[in-house]
């Protein structure tokens, strides 16, 4: 996804001008291979960065284009599933705003949002199996660490 010809300054102002939507998400766990991923976009990309970290203490910068919209999610200011009581888990307050984000954003016919996963594995998991089971997310366009082996168990 590096810088290609039609992705230089002039080329992304203009109008006509094709714009892929992202969908990315991370945990703390993940926050150099986030920087890295957002550092290779092309700076007309738009879309969605979720990152959930332990609590505000990790909040910081990242550099992403200027037309993604960055949201932190403070597992410390969350709670887990409705009426258990429990502390939210890792991966959980991930999984519910990219769930809530999808159910608005993804459905369209011509929808080619590309899907980066880069949080932990649980919530990993359950985002993959929200967007290709709930969503129809085509499984080949929902790109996750190789290590966690989801997208050949699809």
């Amino acid at each position: 996804m590096s810088a290609s010809p039609e992705h230089n300054p002039t080329a992304c102002r203009a109008s006509r001008h094709t714009r892929v939507q992202h969908l990315v998400t991370a945990d703390e766990s993940s926050l150099p291979e986030l920087e890295a991923l957002l550092a290779t976009l092309p700076l007309c990309s738009t879309g969605r960065v979720f990152i959930e970290v332990p609590d505000e203490s990790w909040i910081g910068r990242v550099a992403a284009p200027a037309r993604m919209t960055v949201t932190w999610l403070d597992r410390s200011r969350r709670t887990g599933a409705a009426g258990t009581g429990r502390a939210c888990a890792p991966g959980q307050a991930l999984a519910r705003a990219v769930s809530a984000w999808a159910g608005e954003m993804l459905g369209h016919e011509d929808d080619s949002t590309r899907v980066m996963l880069l949080g932990g594995y649980l919530g990993t998991a359950e985002i993959v199996d929200d967007l290709t089971e709930r969503r129809g997310v085509a499984p080949a366009s929902i790109h996750t660490p190789e290590r966690f082996g989801l997208a050949t168990a699809r």
